[in-house]
C-alpha cells in the first residue's frame, strides 16, 4: 500500500511540475536581438598565429583563441552570484571562462557569419571540457547563425585597453 502512494504521489509530482513549467514558459517575452556591425576598420599590424593584434581607433584586440566552441547559460542561473561575486542576469552582456582575469572585456565574433559581442568575463566555466565560453543568452542570441542552436564556433580576441 504504502509503494502505491508512493508511486502515486510521485507521478501527480511530476505532472504538477509539468505543468508549472509549461505556464512559465509561456509567459516569457520574446526578446528582439539587435544586430551588432564590426567596426573594425584599419589593421595596423598583420596577424599571426599567436599574436595578432588589431586596431581601430579607440579599439586594441589581441586574438586569444581561434575556433573555440562558445555556450550560453540556462535560466535557472539568474540571479545566482557569480565566481567574482556579482549577481548573474541573462540579460546582460558577460560570460563565464575558465582562466581569463574577471574584468576582462573580450570580443567573440561567431565564425560563420561574422556577428560579434563584447562582453565582460564575470563568472568561471564552462564546465564541459570542449567549450572554451559562456556566453549570457542575450549576448550568445545576438550572434548565433540559426535560432535553436546551443553551441556555436567562435573566435575570441581580448580588448586591450
Amino acid at each position: 500500500m504504502t509503494n502505491k502512494k508512493t508511486i502515486i504521489h510521485s507521478i501527480l509530482t511530476i505532472l504538477f511540475l509539468s505543468c508549472s513549467f509549461t505556464y512559465v514558459m509561456s509567459q516569457a517575452k520574446a526578446v528582439e536581438p539587435k544586430i551588432i556591425q564590426d567596426t573594425l576598420k584599419t589593421v595596423t599590424s598583420l596577424p599571426t598565429e599567436n599574436d595578432s593584434i588589431f586596431m581601430d581607433k579607440d579599439l586594441k584586440l589581441k586574438l586569444y583563441k581561434k575556433s573555440a566552441h562558445a555556450s550560453y547559460y540556462h535560466d535557472m542561473f539568474n540571479g545566482r552570484k557569480t565566481a567574482s561575486g556579482s549577481r548573474f542576469s541573462n540579460n546582460e552582456y558577460t560570460a563565464a571562462h575558465k582562466k581569463l582575469p574577471f574584468g576582462t572585456k573580450v570580443k567573440v565574433t561567431n565564425e560563420s557569419n561574422g556577428k560579434f559581442v563584447i562582453v565582460k568575463i564575470t563568472d568561471r566555466g564552462p564546465f564541459v571540457k570542449t567549450r572554451e565560453i559562456d556566453l549570457s543568452k542575450r549576448a550568445f542570441m545576438e550572434i548565433v547563425r540559426r535560432k535553436g542552436t546551443g553551441i556555436m564556433t567562435v573566435t575570441i580576441e581580448t580588448i586591450i585597453e
